[in-house]
């Protein structure tokens, strides 16, 4: 094997610890960029990851932790600032004259869409295509990490969800996302200039998830739709509190942008853009996606609280 190194932005995240984590293990060297030094960087630098603290909307601290690597993930929380720091990114690979990279998007992005988040993601892939740099995007539809957001309160027998009770969509693991980067990384002949989407092993509505969940769990969980302003806050409380009585609270800018992106793409939701499936993990990732059930069982400390109503 030839031994690369790799730039790993959002390394703390839900894919990018577990690509961070995988490439290593392939036997790559990794630098991963964090926002700040805590336990989870230290949990990185455990596992033989190189440590760099920086900003991806600083352009010189971009610059620097591309040095020297041969590729990079790109991710990008759903905030503002994405055209910045792509172009920044863009213009830095291009400099350090990386071989390939792996951009995070997500199956909404489209030139035309609602959400300002969607409609960046979009431009973000542009100018990756402009920059020369073989880049391959991945289009995940929703996350399975979704459901840990709010776990507390799903483990009290509820699934609150913005989402309508029959629009459809197959939840996908980091990890599944993961396996799928860090082989592309690894390997990325055959990938540049491609476009993944990324779904999970079964299509279902929200009331399959809600079954689906409550089995793994052993409760009986009851689906309730709300207005995606509640649903935020209880995300951003940890899912810790109840999400009744909360949605006229004033909110900054970064929550107010996820807001309008959430309610955007809740009607892409039911209108399907986020249903399907395909066998992209499993012939990229070489793994068989993670069903609703896997996913919780291998989480299910996070909803050890407040466990009620058992079957």
């Amino acid at each position: 094997m030839n031994k690369q190194k790799f730039l790993v932005t959002g390394p703390t995240g839900a894919t990018g610890s577990e690509v961070t984590r995988l490439l290593l293990e392939k036997g790559h060297a990794v630098r991963a960029l964090v926002h700040r030094k805590d336990a989870r960087s230290d949990a990185l630098k455990a596992l033989g990851a190189e440590i760099t603290v920086g900003d991806l909307l600083d352009f010189d601290t971009v610059a620097n932790a591309l040095k020297g690597t041969d590729g990079a993930y790109f991710c990008y929380p759903i905030k503002p600032g994405l055209i910045q720091a792509t172009a920044y990114f863009a213009q830095a690979a291009k400099e350090a004259v990386l071989k390939t990279i792996v951009n995070m998007s997500q199956i909404s992005s489209r030139r035309d869409s609602e959400s300002n988040a969607a409609q960046d993601h979009w431009v973000a892939e542009r100018i990756f295509d402009w920059s020369g740099v073989a880049t391959t995007h991945v289009r995940p539809t929703f996350f399975a990490e979704w459901l840990l957001y709010i776990a507390p309160i799903v483990a009290t027998g509820t699934l609150p969800q913005p989402l309508f009770p029959e629009s459809r969509h197959a939840p996908v693991a980091g990890e599944d996302q993961a396996k799928v980067i860090a082989n592309i990384l690894d390997n990325p002949e055959g990938h540049a200039g491609k476009i993944y989407p990324l779904y999970g092993a079964e299509e279902l509505n929200q009331y399959e998830i809600a079954e689906r969940v409550g089995n793994a769990l052993g409760i009986k969980l009851k689906y309730e739709q709300v207005d995606v302003s509640t649903f935020v806050t209880a995300i951003r409380r940890g899912g810790t509190k109840s999400t009744k009585g909360s949605a006229n609270q004033e909110v900054d800018a970064d929550t107010a942008f996820l807001i309008q992106h959430l309610e955007a793409v809740t009607i892409d939701h039911q209108n399907g853009l986020f249903a399907g499936i395909n066998d992209i993990v499993e012939t990229v990732g070489k793994t068989k996606p993670l069903s609703v059930e896997e996913f919780v069982l291998k989480n299910k400390a996070a909803f050890s609280q407040k466990i009620a109503h058992r079957v």
